[in-house]
């Protein structure tokens, strides 16, 4: 799947996406999810169409009170297509803000596979150890947020938790899903001093093996559109950006 994903794609993607960040609370409309969710992940509490397709205005208000009677603030994660450039200025006018720029990247294990030659070093847990822990919640990640998200992960099913130990001391951790027929990544972190040794490369093909063990074929993750480095990674593992979205926040 390159950049026009299918109905059916779009929806295991959001449903898989919503497995792994693991909100408290999960609301549905005709055609949204409706996650409920104090922490701050953006995905865990921000609601999210199933399709790209058409959607009425007039849903924002419906989202809106659903959010405001469960006391949650209102986000909306929405899709850059054209059928919601009616919603824009909707937004706006009742004091959205766009935010944060995320790109939906989506690829084959055999990509992945070839990022690496090996999995020499790592292991997938079903629980994080305290040395993921750390590593999670290390340098350059707020460690409110980062609790918040090791939080969201360690109440996800079907996640296993991903680290790279050379000596017995843990150099690189992520996360892996498998939800909906796909592997999704989360969460990849390196050491600032082993950065560009390719341990990233190695978490992710033995994320890849374990997803092709399990019969599952295609990946997908979500990366900040800002952030260059895992771009070309991801790139070089044969991922491209099926959809764009941003979070519309109230003010």
């Amino acid at each position: 799947m390159a950049t026009s994903p299918t109905a059916v794609d779009i929806e295991s993607i959001e449903r898989a996406t919503l497995t792994a960040v693991a909100p408290e609370q999960v609301d549905a409309i005709d055609g949204w999810l409706l996650p409920m969710d104090p922490g701050t992940v953006g995905r865990a509490h921000s609601a999210v169409p199933l399709h790209h397709g058409p959607h009425d205005p007039a849903l924002i208000s419906t989202i809106v009170q659903r959010y405001r009677d469960a006391g949650r603030r209102p986000v909306l994660r929405l899709p850059d297509v054209p059928a919601f450039e009616p919603w824009w200025p909707k937004l706006q006018a009742q004091g959205f803000r766009r935010e944060q720029p995320t790109l939906t990247q989506t690829g084959s294990l055999d990509g992945l596979l070839a990022l690496a030659s090996s999995a020499d070093g790592v292991s997938l847990d079903p629980r994080p150890d305290a040395a993921w822990m750390a590593m999670f919640l290390g340098e350059g990640l707020d460690p409110v947020d980062g609790a918040s998200r090791s939080k969201a992960l360690s109440r996800a099913e079907g996640t296993l938790f991903v680290s790279l130990r050379e000596g017995g001391t843990t150099l690189a951790c992520g996360a892996a899903c498998f939800a909906q027929g796909w592997l999704s990544m989360h969460g990849l972190r390196t050491a600032a001093n082993q950065r560009g040794r390719g341990l990233a490369g190695r978490m992710i093909h033995a994320m890849a093996l374990e997803a092709q063990r399990r019969g599952i074929t295609r990946a997908f993750l979500q990366v900040d559109g800002s952030n260059a480095p895992a771009l070309a990674l991801y790139r070089r593992g044969g991922m491209s950006t099926a959809w764009s979205y941003a979070y519309w926040r109230a003010g």
